[in-house]
């Protein structure tokens, strides 16, 4: 009897201790009620690290609310978030390593769903409300995605990885970035590759232009690899498929982002400094629009309501990043810290 007691009282206390335990990691839920005219801003953290995060940035009171995806579902974002796309109520945020796609109401940040079973997804892209997109590094193939039931219909195999996605008519363009020089054309009402174009090495964004002209960046691959060439901004006709204009960089560039603004006629682009340009002119600027005072620029946003630029600091890719807002005369308006590595802006 005195055994059955022990046994009893070991059990008890452990379920006990159990409990509390759970209490304890239990993360306490913040309910938010956004509107319209805000900004989420993507940090991607540190590779296997799990400390990605989300924040959103109110454009009126220039308030700031880091890790909004935690506090608002009560659970970590995963490892490496990549990016994040808006249609509809619905913000979808791409984690690349941990294979997934959360789906979260754009204003109150609450979870709605999540697509699994990804390798490793990079950009979405919908095409219509029952068809997206969704770009990988190391799958070499692009998922076509039912959002609304949360799956993989199909695979377009690739014999290269993918990264961001411009639509333009049927046609959709989509750069293969890592160790690769190639634009792909993919044929929306087939889903299957009709062409590509061969540029520098490493295409690292694209934008569409109001002409239709595609803008790619090429960072020129890798510091130290093989695979290198200069770095530079490649300008292409969509319909015909041929390279316009080639912008070469300085040697030892380091290009990075890429931007357009609404209007689709000017577009910003980070070397080292911030640079912006008519798509019209025939050469590179020689004169900074943002210049550097120290920062380690790493990503840019074009406000689409007014001509407001948000630029990233990484820092020093450890620490919380830092987010300058200036105006249209490249006047800093405010800044704030964010999460580690802020890689993207998306305005509601």
């Amino acid at each position: 009897m005195n055994k059955i007691k022990a046994i009893l009282f070991i059990f008890i206390t452990t379920l006990m201790t159990i409990c509390s335990c759970m209490k304890d990691d239990m993360r306490p839920i913040t309910e938010f009620n956004t509107g319209d005219g805000g900004v989420f801003i993507v940090c991607e953290g540190n590779f296997m690290y799990g400390n990605t995060s989300l924040s959103y940035y109110n454009k009126t009171d220039k308030s700031i609310e880091n890790t909004v995806f935690l506090k608002a579902n009560g659970i970590p974002l995963g490892d490496v978030a990549q990016s994040l796309c808006i249609y509809d109520s619905t913000a979808w945020i791409v984690v690349n390593n941990s294979g997934k796609i959360y789906a979260i109401d754009k204003n109150s940040f609450k979870y709605k769903g999540k697509i699994t079973g990804l390798t490793s997804p990079r950009y979405m892209q919908f095409i219509n409300p029952n068809k997206a997109y969704v770009t990988d590094m190391y799958s070499k193939s692009i998922s076509v995605i039912n959002p609304n039931t949360y799956t993989v219909t199909k695979t377009i195999a690739m014999n290269s990885n993918s990264e961001e996605i411009v639509f333009c008519d049927d046609k959709m363009f989509v750069n293969s970035w890592s160790y690769d020089n190639k634009i792909l054309i993919i044929n929306t009402l087939t889903d299957e590759i009709s062409d590509s174009i061969e540029v520098l090495y490493q295409p690292r964004k694209i934008v569409l232009d109001k002409d239709k002209k595609l803008w790619v960046l090429c960072d020129g691959g890798h510091d130290g690899s093989e695979f290198q060439s200069d770095a530079g901004i490649i300008k292409i006709n969509t319909e015909t498929l041929q390279i316009e204009q080639t912008y070469i960089f300085e040697a030892g560039t380091k290009a990075i982002d890429l931007k357009i603004n609404k209007t689709g006629d000017t577009i910003y682009y980070i070397c080292n400094n911030v640079y912006r340009m008519s798509i019209n002119q025939t050469t590179l600027p020689v004169e900074e629009y943002i210049k550097s005072e120290g920062q380690n620029f790493y990503a840019l946003g074009c406000d689409p309501e007014n001509s407001d630029s948000y630029v990233s600091d990484a820092v020093d890719y450890m620490q919380s990043g830092v987010i300058y807002r200036y105006n249209s005369a490249a006047q800093c308006v405010d800044s704030f810290r964010v999460g580690i590595i802020p890689n993207s802006f998306v305005f509601k």
